[in-house]
């Protein structure tokens, strides 16, 4: 893209990210547990490092399977931690698998998709920030999503990852309105 948000910088994994997938609607319960999972483990980390590592993620973590990964216990925390292509990182790993069986209960009661998009009516939320300084890191709105997943049983959920979350899996569009990808992924809303 040529106009795009001023955080993309000249990696190429980083510009593809922004200019096919940030903002994009998600609604896939799967997928977006995927997210939220990934962007509890870049707590502490910028999200280039996570977005190298994401397919070792992906083969590590049985595909982002959670019906697979809520079976897992301490075996599979230390094969986990023995894996240098992932973050390694004992309370994110534990984490990962109790969110696990978290988002089955929450799948099995009124699908994780559907858990996350009420929050929104079921469409994304159109902002049209001008320029990044001015897009928040968290918001009312993410506060009480992330209290509601801690309810649920999540954790490496606070306010701060739930709205980047929410940005990434286009809750929000956050793209910035001179950004080529603003008005593209607003048309993407159901």
């Amino acid at each position: 893209m040529s106009n795009s948000c001023a955080w993309v910088g000249s990696e190429p994994i980083y510009i593809s990210y922004h200019d096919e997938e940030w903002g994009v609607p998600e609604y896939d319960s799967r997928a977006l547990w995927e997210k939220l999972i990934l962007d509890g483990f870049q707590a502490g980390l910028s999200w280039i490092t996570i977005l190298k590592k994401r397919d070792n993620f992906r083969k590590a973590f049985a595909g982002f399977d959670p019906d697979v990964i809520a079976g897992w216990g301490e075996a599979d925390v230390e094969r986990l931690l023995g894996d240098a292509g992932i973050v390694r990182h004992r309370g994110k790993i534990e984490a990962t698998i109790g969110n696990a069986k978290a988002w089955q209960v929450i799948e099995a009661r009124e699908g994780f998709d559907n858990f996350l998009w009420n929050y929104m009516g079921g469409k994304p939320l159109q902002n049209r920030f001008e320029a990044v300084d001015q897009i928040p890191t968290q918001t009312p709105l993410s506060v009480q999503i992330s209290k509601d997943l801690k309810k649920e049983g999540f954790r490496f959920c606070g306010p701060t990852i739930v709205y980047a979350f929410m940005e990434a899996v286009g809750m929000v569009n956050d793209h910035v309105v001179g950004c080529d990808c603003h008005d593209r992924v607003a048309k993407l809303a159901r």
